[in-house]
């Protein structure tokens, strides 16, 4: 089903997924954003401000050199005029139309933000490919790269994209006031660049004795304190708003209003962090990048509040330290995480160039200021953010604090469990809730889905995500059961969608079994009811002397009339594969070395390959937001009649199973 997100029936439904609360609240907005419309104060006055938050003498020359190496090479791209947002290659960054997408050739409108119909692709263009340049988190590459260079040419540039910014737009006026997340981040930015550029003479004119910065950190803040994120949107959104929100009023601490913005924010972080964290560590949302964006958000809030002195209750911090013990428990031996849920390439601070490893980072930084439990995976690059943050994140104290003494391999309240064998098989289940709060804004319709890779290469992939706006047909895919490793009934999918970024009902998972002792054989059953009137059990083992993994899936409940079965495996983009019949070879390359396995199918269903298809789309991989690629997608059809089991074996010997 396709659903316009601006139609009269999408509002309903969005409504009907809201609390008394938040519809108040809602309303208090709409008449806050009418009144804002003729109501637009100036910035206080401001004299004598400073800036302070500096980095301790020494700490850029604790960079490492290779990581200062991939910086600078990417800022010379950037000066050069290229970058690439979303799969987009741009080479106009020289100077930026800040209204411009261009992928679609369109420009935004201006006139006031509110007025402005930023989800209608035909009349404002792919907004995410507009936002992405106005977080400004390729000036704090550029301004990260002045810091290890000296290099004046860096800071210029960044001094001038920030004033051409600021003119084109005022505040309330255009695209870029919209969206709380996009002013939160742009603050949080805005901040590391003054820090960045402290060494150079034009910093201090640049911000604190420039009448229009300090006019545009004055409206963005008043302009978070009056439009938080409420209630059923209250998910990563909300801990960038307070992030940016905190870190500026730390930092920028200038204004009347400063101490108050800081300690709502402070109590507001605080809060959410908890709301949006399981106390496993794991992310509510279950979309792993939003994992790692939340957790860079937090620590760089948790810098601001150290750089100034602010204290920061031992609460938030115990929460980042979960989150980042829970990422160094469900990576596998290349560092990296499940691809679960949303992902659309979001960062919540970006002073690396481009080759650096974004979950190395994570952990490394995590190593700085938690430190590493013996457990934890070992990781080897390097990076610039790491030094620089934990030169001002106090230590933690980690006196009575209890963390994992072994991996944790089951997250019981994420229903997240990591099967791991020998030859590095890594195999993720998922048998945990559909998403976060009432509209599981970023939950795919997954529920007992499998991720299995061999030595971090995809073989039966997450396909990943593409898109969100503009595109429905893709936007459907990517989120669907079939566009998952798990199986559909009667062409539906296992939750009903109300819209790209809404759900009107979640299939409710419980996990029946987990054995992950080591014993020889790891073992997880879970099941959903997603499917009216049939209950979908699935039991997974995988054996370590053997190097196989057994999937069997049940259909329980409804025996009349016959259920449509169609059972899918999504091979990832570097697998080939070939079918006869219900046995598919699978082969691929590995640091040179040829790699093979052989997939044995359910013989009571009829399989058939299907790659790079797009009426409807089928068979495509996206590894990252935009990007997509065919890959070869194997469908199993037949019917259920509720006694069936349907058992698959993946083998990496080459041996089937029964």
């Amino acid at each position: 089903m396709t659903v316009n997100s601006g139609s009269p029936g999408w509002y309903l439904r969005r409504l009907s997924r809201m609390g008394p609360r938040e519809v108040a609240g809602r309303a208090g907005d709409a008449v806050r954003r009418r009144r804002w419309r003729s109501a637009r104060p100036d910035c206080p006055s401001v004299t004598g401000a400073r800036f302070t938050a500096v980095l301790p003498a020494g700490t850029v020359a604790e960079v490492p050199p290779d990581a200062v190496k991939r910086l600078v090479a990417e800022a010379d791209q950037l000066m050069a005029g290229h970058v690439e947002f979303f799969g987009v290659e741009r080479d106009d960054l020289t100077d930026p139309d800040w209204s411009y997408d261009p992928k679609t050739g369109r420009r935004a409108p201006s006139g006031y933000a509110f007025d402005v119909p930023y989800r209608d692709e035909d009349v404002a263009g792919d907004i995410k490919q507009i936002w992405e340049p106005s977080r400004h988190q390729y000036l704090t590459v550029l301004a990260a790269a002045y810091a290890v260079t000296g290099n004046e040419r860096y800071a210029e540039r960044v001094a001038e994209h920030l004033r051409s910014w600021w003119t084109a737009n005022p505040p309330l006026r255009g695209v870029h006031w919209i969206s709380g997340i996009e002013l939160g981040i742009r603050l949080l930015s805005w901040v590391w660049i003054r820090r960045l550029l402290d060494g150079w003479p034009g910093a201090a004119e640049l911000f604190e004795d420039n009448p229009v910065a300090l006019n545009q950190i004055w409206h963005h803040q008043r302009w978070l304190a009056a439009f938080p994120s409420r209630g059923s949107s209250a998910n990563n959104h909300v801990i960038a708003e307070t992030a940016g929100q905190f870190a500026a009023a730390c930092a920028f601490n200038w204004f009347p209003s400063s101490a108050r913005w800081r300690s709502d924010a402070l109590r507001s972080l605080e809060r959410q962090l908890r709301a949006n964290t399981f106390d496993s560590g794991l992310n509510r949302e279950l979309a792993t990048e939003y994992h790692g964006l939340v957790l860079e958000l937090g620590l760089a809030a948790v810098a601001e509040a150290d750089a100034a002195d602010v204290p920061v209750p031992e609460s938030l911090r115990l929460v980042l330290l979960r989150m980042t013990d829970a990422l160094a428990a469900v990576v596998d031996n290349r560092l990296r995480p499940p691809r679960q849920g949303d992902a659309d390439d979001g960062h919540g601070l970006v002073l690396d160039g481009t080759g650096t490893d974004r979950w190395g980072s994570l952990l490394a930084t995590g190593d700085a200021v938690f430190g590493r439990l013996d457990w934890w995976p070992t990781v080897t690059g390097t990076d610039v953010r790491t030094p620089l943050l934990a030169a001002l994140v106090r230590p933690y104290a980690q006196d009575g604090t209890a963390r994992p003494a072994t991996r944790p391999a089951h997250f019981a309240d994420a229903g997240l469990t990591v099967l791991r064998g020998p030859e590095e098989i890594w195999c993720r289940c998922d048998g945990g809730p559909h998403g976060f709060l009432s509209i599981a804004a970023h939950a795919h319709a997954d529920a007992l889905s499998v991720e299995v890779r061999h030595d971090g290469v995809d073989v039966l992939a997450d396909p990943g995500t593409y898109c969100y706006h503009g595109q429905p047909a893709w936007r459907q895919y990517f989120r669907s059961t079939l566009g998952h490793n798990t199986l559909q009934l009667d062409g539906g999918d296992q939750s009903v969608s109300g819209g790209p970024f809404l759900w009107t009902r979640h299939a409710r998972t419980r996990v029946l079994d987990v054995d992950n002792s080591g014993a020889g054989v790891a073992r997880w059953a879970a099941e959903h009811d997603g499917y009216q009137g049939s209950v979908h059990r699935r039991r997974v083992e995988l054996t370590a002397e053997s190097q196989e993994l057994r999937i069997v899936d049940e259909v329980r409940g409804r025996q009349s009339p016959r259920r449509d079965v169609r059972l899918a495996f999504h091979l990832g983009p570097a697998i080939a594969a070939d079918l006869a019949g219900h046995r598919a070879v699978l082969t691929w390359t590995r640091d040179g070395a040829e790699r093979s396995a052989v997939l044995d199918l359910p013989a009571r269903l009829s399989w058939q390959a299907h790659r790079g298809e797009t009426d409807p789309p089928l068979g495509w991989y996206s590894a990252g937001f935009g990007r997509k690629e065919p890959t070869t997608t194997l469908i199993g059809t037949g019917f259920a009649d509720g006694t069936d089991e349907f058992t698959t074996v993946l083998g990496f010997r080459g041996q089937g199973g029964a």
